[in-house]
């Protein structure tokens, strides 16, 4: 089978004829973004390739459940977020390990700078403070980009539902990350500025 002429579709339902490359070919083209929703999900490079093993084990044993009514990406995505949640659960992992600064779905680039970096550091561990379910629907919507739709389907929940969990979800942002917006004076006020405001008594 061509690869370049095989769709999802037909690499799952030749991986259920028994062609033995076939899920390997799928998971291949998907595996970035995959590891990437694990990676944010579950904060710590161990416990997520951990998910992501354990899911692609269940897609690869139970493709035969896949229901054509939804895209073969969005069902694998629905069992990485419940491989990672499940896995959460089980054992209530609560990582502070930053997102490495490099991987499948993040390479380092030249460009980044210092402050970037730490940007990252403080949004990852900003997202790690959010409840399971609050983080796994932010990742998706927001960092991942999914239409709600599609992530109440990978979720397993309902529109409505994600959206809630959307919108607590950034509202905790917003108020662990409100810094990031709003700096203290100090920090945005020339040191000179200062000295002369400190003789003058302000």
């Amino acid at each position: 089978m061509s690869e370049t002429a095989s769709s999802d579709a037909d690499l799952l339902k030749a991986h259920l004829r028994g062609d033995r490359q076939a899920f390997s070919e799928l998971f291949r083209r998907h595996r970035d973004r995959l590891w990437s929703v694990a990676l944010r999900t579950m904060r710590d490079p161990d416990e997520a390739a951990d998910a992501l093993q354990e899911a692609m084990l269940s897609a690869f044993r139970n493709a035969g459940s896949f229901r054509s009514e939804s895209r073969v990406t969005t069902w694998l995505h629905r069992i990485v977020v419940n491989a990672c949640l499940d896995r959460m659960r089980r054992q209530r992992v609560r990582a502070t390990v930053p997102l490495a600064d490099s991987g499948p779905a993040e390479p380092a680039h030249p460009h980044d700078t210092i402050a970037e970096h730490d940007t990252r550091m403080v949004v990852d561990q900003a997202l790690s403070r959010l409840p399971e379910e609050q983080r796994a629907a932010v990742v998706l919507v927001d960092v991942e980009g999914c239409p709600v739709s599609e992530a109440a389907r990978m979720l397993g929940a309902a529109e409505g539902t994600v959206k809630s969990r959307c919108a607590r979800g950034r509202l905790k942002l917003a108020q662990l990350l409100g810094h990031l917006r709003n700096p203290t004076t100090d920090e945005i006020v020339p040191e000179a500025d200062m000295a002369t405001r400190r003789q003058e008594g302000r």
